[in-house]
């Protein structure tokens, strides 16, 4: 594996950490980035060799800057892990709009600030690598996490385009699906709608308790994800993207089974419009 530097968003916990671990682990230089003094402190001292920097996904402007730093001191950047995020859990009704903004603001437009402030780079230099994180989340949906899956199908499509427009220069663009993996993402990182309308409890009760219960039991091994990470980012010709997780297989494809019957029910409805 040819030796690459890396830029890792959200790099202090869960999947980023994971990532930054094996790719310092096989000698691949890694640039962190964390939100506070604090997790800057921890990152350094849990893993050495990953420089660790300071950037808030939803300070927009400020991440230009952020990534020419990163390359004046580290050198060009080849891949790019936009995986800073977090999971919101509410039933729509009870969910405030500004938690929906915030979702948005940290799941999306932060990911899309990050990525921009790279396409020119791996453009100009018609090399890159830009694996974005979004989840099986992206592909399906559950009760009571709309925001969190309406978030993550926002990144599943703008990668998709993102993926278009920068493979004439050679720059690689994949999203990243995983299933229910052993992070803090339905544990301490995620955000939850305090309940108030009784009509839901017979539906949400059970999906919330049910999912603090599994919090770090699920299958997913976040080291085995690193290490199919890295093993993507040397693709030369990697997949829009890619599941991670026996249930984001199951799920995504009975999701898939039942779109096209869908579909083929409708088929007469659908082309009767044509004029």
């Amino acid at each position: 594996m040819s030796r690459k530097t890396f830029f890792i968003t959200g790099a202090n916990s869960g999947f980023g950490l994971a990532i930054a671990a094996a790719a310092s682990a096989k000698g691949h230089k890694v640039v962190g980035t964390v939100r506070s003094e604090a997790s800057r402190a921890s990152l350094a001292e849990r893993l050495p060799a990953v420089s660790p920097v300071l950037c808030d996904v939803t300070e927009f402007e400020r991440i230009p800057d952020v990534v020419e730093q990163a390359e004046r001191d580290h050198g060009p950047v080849d891949v790019l892990i936009n995986n800073a995020g977090y999971g919101h859990e509410g039933v729509l009704e009870e969910s405030p709009l500004e938690e929906m903004r915030r979702q948005f603001d940290v799941n999306v437009f932060g990911a899309v600030a990050v990525a921009k402030a790279f396409l020119p780079r791996f453009r100009q230099r018609r090399d890159g690598f830009i694996l974005n994180v979004t989840s099986m989340g992206g592909m399906i949906t559950m009760p009571g996490i709309a925001y969190y899956c309406g978030s993550k199908f926002a990144l599943q499509g703008i990668s998709e385009v993102m993926r278009a427009e920068m493979a004439p220069f050679g720059v690689h663009v994949a999203t990243l699906c995983p299933g229910s993996f052993r992070t803090d993402w339905a544990g301490r990182s995620m955000v939850r709608t305090a309940r108030s309308i009784a009509d839901y409890d017979a539906l949400f009760d059970p999906i919330r308790e049910a999912r603090q219960a599994r919090s770090g039991k699920q299958l997913g091994d976040p080291d085995k994800l690193a290490a199919a990470v890295l093993n993507l980012v040397e693709d030369n010709d990697p997949p829009p993207q890619l599941l991670l997780g026996s249930d984001a297989f199951k799920l995504v494809s009975e999701r898939i089974a039942r779109l096209q019957q869908e579909i083929e029910a409708w088929k007469p409805v659908t082309i009767s419009t044509d004029g």
